[in-house]
């Protein structure tokens, strides 16, 4: 089971600390006890990810220009394959990205649901790797 720190967890939703635990206190989102400290559940981070997207407040997040080379760091919100390519869905701050890549690039990065990964983005071309 992925597990993020609360600051991890925010960094990936584009929000500060404070915000994520104003959520976490109004049951936007369950954490779970480890090492003693406060940690959201990869899938639980992708379900509130995916929530968080089409919200009509995020929409001041957004950059105006996103120039090429950008890394946007992100969680996997959803994987859809077959036996040779794979489509994976991301939430990178108040962005959704989609990349298509072959099924065994999928399953060497280890991608799945609640995975943390980089969306690598060059003129069209968006490259995910595993940080």
């Amino acid at each position: 089971m992925t597990t993020y720190r609360i600051a991890e967890a925010a960094e990936l939703l584009g929000v500060s600390d404070d915000t994520l635990r104003r959520w976490i206190d109004q049951g936007r989102v369950a954490t779970v006890q480890e090492g003693g400290r406060s940690a959201v559940r990869g899938a639980d981070l992708a379900t509130l990810a995916e929530a968080l997207v089409d919200e009509p407040d995020r929409e001041g997040l957004r950059a105006s220009s996103v120039s090429a080379r950008n890394r946007l760091p992100g969680i996997v919100v959803a994987v859809k394959r077959d036996t040779v390519m794979a489509q994976v869905e991301m939430v990178c701050g108040p962005h959704r990205i989609v990349s298509l890549l072959s099924a065994d690039a999928v399953d060497e990065l280890g991608l799945a649901r609640g995975e943390r990964a980089i969306a690598s983005i060059k003129s069209t071309n968006v490259v995910l790797e595993r940080p």
